[in-house]
Order: structure tokens, then sequence, then C-alpha cells
């Protein structure tokens, strides 16, 4: 049984009628978003009670208390060029989870490729929007607080046969709001509705920025049709202040290819969501990460792929690297269902230690219900292996530089799960860059 609480103590709840005049909630959009901060009120911000969130804990996004970013003064913002991913592609660029038409870049679309805000289908078509907001399972008590807050996202739709010419770039910054009193904290939820019609296929980036303290809480709710293929780059760039919790829901029918990766360097506290339901046989399910945690950072990269449909295949790499007092977590689950015969799965965790304070905890599950299946699981956790350490330094290489050679192959080593050479290099450039933070003594 979920936990409940009053709602004068949940988090957000009573900030809900100041903000809904400003989210759009007319007609069945009314409804649906009551109905959801219902739901998360009964549930409250989840805790280390609920199996899902045993290893990451809420309570400082508690203490934070911010704002409805909806509700607060619009910051003045530019794009950090230098903290996203650096690549060129049509752009849309969220502020405190509203788009930014003046810095968003969507000249050239190819036809049969449709981007819109989600405040746009809100104000066209409020009961097209609450369909597509509606789609809510139980015990998901964040994206109840996305639905009851979103105003505003991403929603793009690619034609039958159509392939997007270039990535699309969709960057994310968080800021403060300012005030009478001083900046204020905000809390932004931001919903991007992705679909890809059959054989469509499209590359999509997200770079997630910015500055001070705020709360980022994302959904992505992904439809791929038979023969649809997404590439999906995830940038987890955060202040180091700010709390970030993102969650893609994911949906392959037959023959349908998902190719993701997300790397996390950072945010005071991340934490990372796929969910992927594969409903047609022949499609193909691909997660990597590299997750990069010093301080006293905690980042976390949960997964769940459900296998319901035979002849399916999934594949998942998470590397970490923990210094100081970094904090890594991996939870990957994988269920086959019964009638999803002749399934491939395999799921790997790494995770290399710094420091002796820093903390890995992994949790890797299979769940199989067919018997004609090839499914397996590894993790591992450990310090810099000695021996390649010793061979460099017999070849005349110095202690520093043989540890940071090994340090880096390790981290980028999980990027070879990056099928563009262009996303590839890009990402490689912010793990370059943290390591040799890590090497100046950097935080």
């Amino acid at each position: 049984m979920p936990e409940t609480s009053s709602p004068a103590t949940v988090p957000f709840v009573d900030q809900f009628a100041a903000a809904e005049p400003r989210l759009g909630a007319v007609g069945p959009l009314h409804a649906l978003r009551t109905a959801a901060l219902a739901r998360y009120g009964a549930q409250g911000l989840p805790t280390r009670a609920a199996e899902a969130w045993k290893y990451t804990g809420l309570e400082p996004l508690a203490a934070l208390g911010p704002v409805a970013a909806v509700s607060a003064p619009a910051p003045r913002a530019r794009v950090p060029e230098a903290a996203i991913a650096a690549i060129e592609g049509h752009r849309l660029v969220l502020v405190n989870g509203r788009v930014d038409r003046a810095l968003s870049r969507l000249d050239g679309l190819p036809k049969g490729v449709t981007v819109e805000s989600l405040a746009d289908l809100i104000a066209r078509d409020p009961a097209a929007a609450a369909c597509a907001l509606g789609d809510e399972p139980e015990g998901q008590p964040l994206v109840a607080l996305n639905t009851a807050f979103a105003a505003d996202g991403l929603v793009l739709t690619v034609g039958r046969g159509v392939t997007l010419d270039r990535p699309l770039h969709l960057i994310s910054i968080g800021a403060a709001a300012p005030g009478p009193d001083g900046d204020a904290a905000v809390a932004f939820h931001p919903r991007h509705l992705i679909r890809l019609e059959p054989d469509a296929g499209a590359t999509l980036v997200e770079s997630h920025v910015g500055s001070a303290a705020y709360f980022a809480n994302t959904v992505a709710d992904i439809a791929l049709a038979a023969g649809a293929r997404l590439a999906h780059a995830v940038l987890q760039n955060q202040s180091p202040a700010a709390f970030h919790v993102g969650m893609a829901r994911l949906d392959l029918a037959a023959r349908a290819t998902y190719q993701g990766f997300v790397l996390q360097t950072g945010a005071r506290l991340a934490r990372q969501e796929l969910q992927a339901r594969i409903q047609g046989e022949g499609a193909e399910c691909r997660m990597g990460g590299l997750y990069l945690a010093a301080g006293d950072q905690h980042i976390d990269n949960t997964t769940f792929i459900d296998h319901a449909a035979p002849g399916s295949r999934s594949r998942q790499l998470f590397k970490a690297v923990l210094d100081d007092a970094g904090r890594g977590v991996f939870q990957g689950r994988v269920l086959v269902r019964p009638h999803a015969q002749k399934t491939d799965a395999h799921q790997l965790s790494r995770a290399l230690l710094l420091s002796r304070k820093a903390e890995m905890d992994g949790k890797p599950e299979l769940e199989i219900y067919a018997d004609d299946v090839r499914c397996s699981h590894g993790a591992t956790i450990g310090s810099l292996d000695q021996e390649p350490m010793f061979y460099l330094m017999s070849r005349g290489i110095d202690p520093a530089t043989a540890y940071r050679m090994l340090v880096e192959a390790f981290a980028t080593e999980a990027l070879d799960e990056i099928a563009s050479p262009d996303i590839r290099a890009a990402f490689a450039a912010h793990v370059t860059a943290w390591l040799a933070d890590r090497r100046q003594g950097g935080a």
C-alpha cells in the first residue's frame, strides 16, 4: 500500500490553486489535473520505504521549498553553450519548463515533421492535450505531480516514412526566479510527447543545464510505431544545487528500434528513469549510460524493460565513476512475459570507486516467465585494477598519468553505445572536462 499523507504536509499541493489559471486547465484538463494532484497528495514525495526508491530519498527537496515556476516571474536566460551538448541541429529551448521561442531555432523542418509546444496544444485542443497527458499508472507520484503542473514541453510528431534530417536538440534551462525579496527556488514540470509513425526516424538530444537551486521534474512519453527508429541522447549537467528527476516512458511496436544513452554529471541529486514496454515482435531497445559523481552528489539510474512480445531484444550497459563522497545507484529490472518467447536480453552495470568514501548501490533484476529465452545480467563494483597500472608504469608512464589514462578509458568506453559520431564526440567533451576537473582537485 502506498504511504498516505495529509495534503497540508505534502510539498506543492497548496500551490496548485494559484498555479491552475496559468496551466490551461479548462474542461477535461481541469478534471485530469485535479485527479492527478489528489493521487500525488495521497502518496507525497517518494521515500525510501518504497522499493523503487530504497536508495534515493527526496527529503532534501522538501527542505528546499521551491515554488511553482508557472506562478513565478520568468527569469532572463541565455543558452549556456559550454554546458550543453555541442551539436548542430534544430533547437527547442525551455526556461524553467516554458518554451522560449526567442532562443529556439526550428526553421527548415522537413515536410511531415511537426514540432509545437505543449502550451500551444493545450490552447488549440484541450481535449487532445488531456488525452495525451492522461495515461498515468498507479504508484508514480512524481508523474502525477507532473500531470498536475505540466504547463509546457515538446510535442514532436514524425510522419509515416519520414526521417528528421538533423537532430532535434531539446535544451532545458533551470534558473531561480527573480523577486523583490531575492531569488526564489522554483519547481517546473515539463511534459514531452514524442510520436514516430510507422517507418519514421529521428534523433533527439536533450541537454539539462542551469544555475542556482531548483527542482526539475520531467516526463517524456515516447511512442514508436511499427518500424520506427529513435536515437535519444540525454545530457544531465544541472546546477550543483539542483534536483533533477527525469522519466522516459517508451512504447515500441513491431520492429521499432530505440537507442538511448544518458550522461549524468550534474545536480545535487538526480534520478533518470526509463520504462520501456516492448509490445511488438522484433522490436529492439538499447539503453546505455554513464554517470559521474563527486563531492556529495547522488545520481540514480533506474530502468525497467518489459518484454511483452516474442522475438524482441534489449541491451543495457551502465557505468559509473564515483569520487569523494559521491553516491551512485543503478536499478535495472527486466521482465519477460509468458508469451514473449525468443526474448534476448542483457544487462550490465559497472562502477569504479575512486575514493573510500564513495558508495555504489546496485540492484539488477531478471523476472522471466518464458522458457525459450536468452537473458543475462551482471554487476561489478570496485576500485582501479592495479595490474594495468603496473603494466603502464613498466612502460615508463608515471603513476599519475597511468591512473588518469585508466580512469578515462573506463569512462569513455561507455560512450561507444552512442551511434552518432558527432553526438559521441559532444558527450566525450563533457566526460573529459569532468575528469580534468577531478585532476585539478575540483569539486
